[in-house]
């Protein structure tokens, strides 16, 4: 979709809210330009050297002009902030809603917390939107009423009119497409530079390093100097189209000064009239100024536009709510001739696995780096679909399953899994309210949590830092654990989720996990081999196929 086709998409959402702003600034433009009258009448009346209540009454009006154009703009703003309101709610939702429906293969080039800070492109849609609104249209309206009410003057006003429009149209014509294209590098490279400062401050301690710290600099100075690039080429564009008005605006207003003097001299205008013109020519190219100043907005917004369509383009995961809302007594997992790869490789990651899981079953998956481990655990929690084959779930489909429901009674830890900003309680239980105390006191007693949290001053409302800054490695993965079990799930997917941990610690937790009380089913990759002692069946994995499936 074309940018300004999304722009247009975006203001008919508030259809009404801009239908008011126009209309509100279409009344402004012609109480702003029937005031040139007044002050033509007012002005034959200082002539004539007679003084009246006509020319009160005169005086009045147009005070009053100049109280109604103000009350309109203050109206006109707060239409103006309702809107800019709805956008940034409604954005925010957008990608609250879509960040985590994402699908997974739709991110595989992508890096998804960049994909995040585009949301800051809304604040420049929120303002931009709002100045072209408010300027665009009160400009374009006064440029159509001065031309007509010139014309009225004199016929010769009709060709300044059409010599305006024929400046707006060329300029826009042959400057939109590469205005957009510069600007469009420009933010490119804007983005660029962002996130490798969010790389500085997330590796802070690797640049400390007097060569790395320089090896920083460097870097940052070549995206500056390709982003300065874009930048220059753009403002050349919105020079070029400033310099086009400044040479109209020399000639239009010396012949316009030449032939309304020649007017008044031949008696074909007075004097008022003259005066009257030149106020409402002056009006009329500023408008035309505001408007071709107003293109650099115009380009920043239809770039913003774009940058976080680039996002609302991903494709969703399908999502299948199927009325019932019975929940599984268990679950079942029977993975048929699934393989897969990635979208940029001809060669499997997964070659064709055939793989029945039945409820209880207590798993490791074992295989050298590259074997496909994480990946097939990717696969089978529905994390990822495989190219081929299929996967049944108590006997169903899973990509015709509701996932929603399905996800509802698993968990799983993967790699790149850390907490969120939040308290400790939001951590674990996402402020469910159908978990209570006595799940929760279960949850962070199995993972061996509790001496933890009760050295705390605030205890479970503790405060938790972005990716566990303030938490030992080991707690933050006992967090994530607890977060796993709290709702007492069907089945658990972990990708080594005690490696940080002391080995008496992991081992305890590991007891915990696959004693016989719990009846979820796991399916684990480990380095611990703690793990093999416990799981009734252990499959290898090796080069993307199922070398070895033994049962204990």
């Amino acid at each position: 979709m074309k940018p300004l086709k999304r722009f247009l998409n975006l203001l008919d959402l508030d259809k009404k809210d801009v239908s008011q702003l126009f209309f509100y600034a279409m009344f402004s433009g012609l109480i702003s330009l029937s005031l040139p009258l007044g002050i033509q009448a007012i002005v034959n009346f200082i002539q004539s050297g007679r003084v009246s209540a006509s020319w009160i009454v005169l005086i009045i009006l147009v005070v009053i002009g100049v109280a109604l154009v103000g009350i309109l703009s203050l109206m006109q703003l707060r239409i103006s902030e309702n809107l800019q309101q709805k956008i940034f709610v409604r954005s925010s939702f957008e990608f609250a809603a879509r960040l985590p429906k994402i699908k997974q293969a739709q991110l595989y080039n992508s890096y998804a917390p960049e994909m995040a800070t585009r949301f800051f492109d809304t604040l420049t849609i929120q303002k931009g939107t709002s100045k072209l609104l408010l300027d665009f249209s009160a400009a374009l309206l006064q440029i159509s009423f001065g031309v007509i009410l010139l014309s009225l003057y004199h016929p010769f006003f009709i060709i300044f009119g059409i010599l305006l429009f024929l400046l707006l149209y060329f300029v826009f014509k042959f400057s939109y497409t590469s205005g957009l294209e510069t600007s469009m590098e420009e933010s490119k490279f804007k983005y660029k530079v962002a996130n490798w400062l969010h790389e500085m401050a997330r590796n802070n301690y690797s640049f400390k390093n007097e060569i790395n710290y320089d090896f920083a600099l460097q870097k940052n100075n070549s995206l500056v100097t390709d982003y300065l690039i874009y930048r220059e080429k753009h403002f050349n564009i919105i020079k070029r189209q400033f310099s086009q008005l400044i040479v109209f605006k020399v000639f239009i207003t010396a012949g316009l000064l030449l032939i309304g003097g020649f007017l008044v001299l031949s008696q074909k205008m007075n004097i008022g009239q003259f005066v009257a013109s030149e106020i409402i020519i002056l009006l009329v190219i500023n408008s035309v100024e505001k408007i071709i100043l107003g293109l650099e907005t115009f380009y920043d917004v239809l770039t913003s536009i774009e940058k976080i369509g680039e996002l609302t383009d991903l494709e969703l995961e399908e999502e299948i709510n199927n009325d019932s809302t019975t929940c599984y007594t268990s679950i079942n997992l029977e993975a048929e001739n699934i393989g897969f790869k990635f979208p940029d490789s001809n060669k499997k990651i997964i070659n064709d696995i055939s793989l029945k899981i039945n409820q209880g079953e207590k798993i490791i998956i074992n295989g050298e780096n590259g074997s496909g481990k994480s990946t097939f655990i990717k696969i089978l929690c529905g994390l990822i679909t495989p190219k081929t084959g299929a996967l049944y779930i108590n006997d169903e489909t899973f990509r015709k399953l509701d996932t929603n429901q399905f996800r509802s009674q698993i968990a799983c830890i993967l790699h790149g899994e850390s907490t969120f900003e939040g308290t400790l309680l939001e951590n674990i239980t996402f402020n469910n309210p159908n978990i209570n105390f006595e799940d929760i006191k279960w949850a962070v007693e199995g993972v061996q949590l509790s001496s933890f949290i009760k050295s705390l001053p605030k205890g479970l409302d503790t405060p938790i830092f972005p990716e566990s800054k303030q938490l030992s490695s080991s707690n933050a993965q006992k967090i994530l654990l607890a977060r796993s079990i709290i709702r007492r799930p069907k089945m658990l997917f972990y990708e080594d989720p005690t490696s940080t941990m002391d080995e008496a610690e992991a081992n305890e937790i590991i007891d915990f996990l696959t004693s016989k009380e719990n009846k979820w089913s796991i399916i684990v990759s480990s380095k611990n081999s703690y793990w093999n002692t416990k799981c009734d069946r252990k499959i290898t994995m090796q080069k993307g196929n199922i070398q070895l499936d033994i049962n204990s």
